[in-house]
């Protein structure tokens, strides 16, 4: 029996990738986006022309916001949103002991290359997830978003 899971919503919350490169991994996050209530998605320089991975046809339910570069997109961050980069760097928290802000937006890097550093300078904060490698965009996205929703539910 599946039990309907409420969070609070004392903020907002979107996700989106950096130079994505692969078209499944932005149909899968926009539906776990979707599933997981963020209130929008982004994509930043899109590599692509299609998503078929989204089964549900979630970007009838969730604004897609696109950018051609990280400087257009971060003179259009919502104001006061925290930007979150998920990234594995020295200086990144580890997501078990993260506590996600009320209003942020999970930024992530493209499959083949990450976050540049100049783009991680202007984070707030810098998260990592477990493991030795780097995840799957698509998956390391889901964990971030179910994360938030775990640790916000009522």
């Amino acid at each position: 029996m599946n039990k309907l899971i409420k969070m609070k919503r004392d903020g907002y919350f979107g996700i989106g990738v950096m130079g994505l490169k692969y078209d499944d991994n932005y149909g899968t996050l926009l539906r776990t986006a979707q599933v997981f209530g963020a209130d929008f998605i982004f994509i930043i320089g899109r590599r692509y022309k299609k998503q078929p991975s989204d089964s549900m046809n979630s970007w009838k339910h969730i604004p897609l916001f696109e950018y051609k570069d990280f400087d257009d997109f971060y003179t259009h961050l919502p104001y006061k949103v925290r930007l979150v980069a998920i990234e594995i760097t020295e200086n990144a928290i580890p997501i078990s002991s993260y506590k996600h802000p009320k209003s942020a937006c999970y930024l992530l890097g493209s499959e083949d290359f990450g976050l540049p550093k100049e783009v991680l300078d202007k984070c707030k904060d810098i998260v990592y997830l477990p493991g030795e490698k780097s995840l799957n965009v698509s998956v390391a996205g889901s964990i971030v978003l179910f994360d938030r929703l775990q640790k916000n539910a009522i």
